[in-house]
C-alpha cells in the first residue's frame, strides 16, 4: 500500500516568538518529499517529484504568498499558547 500524509508545524523556543517558523511537509511512503519553511520562504523538493513540484509551487506566488503568510497565523496561535502555558506556571 501508499502512505500519504501533510504535516504542518509552528515551532519556537522563545517566549517573545521572535524565532518561530512554519514548516509544512508533504510526505509519501515515510519520506519528506516536498517541504515549504519560512525561514527559506520556499518549498524545497527532495526527490524527483519533490523538486518537479516545488518549482511549479515556488513559481505561483499565490501559493507562495498563502504559504509565507502562515507564520503570522502561527505567532497568534502561539501567543495564546504562550500566554496560556505562563499563566498556569
Amino acid at each position: 500500500g501508499y502512505f500519504y500524509s501533510r504535516w504542518r508545524k509552528c515551532i519556537w523556543s522563545s517566549h517573545d516568538l521572535s524565532d518561530i517558523v512554519f514548516i509544512d511537509n508533504y510526505i509519501f511512503n515515510k519520506d519528506v518529499f516536498i517541504q515549504f519553511n519560512s525561514t527559506v520562504g520556499k518549498y524545497v523538493g527532495y526527490t524527483k517529484h519533490g523538486v518537479y513540484n516545488a518549482e511549479l509551487r515556488n513559481n505561483n506566488t499565490g501559493i507562495l504568498q498563502s504559504e509565507r503568510s502562515q507564520v503570522d497565523i502561527c505567532k497568534q496561535n502561539a501567543d495564546v499558547y504562550q500566554q496560556t502555558i505562563t499563566d498556569k506556571s
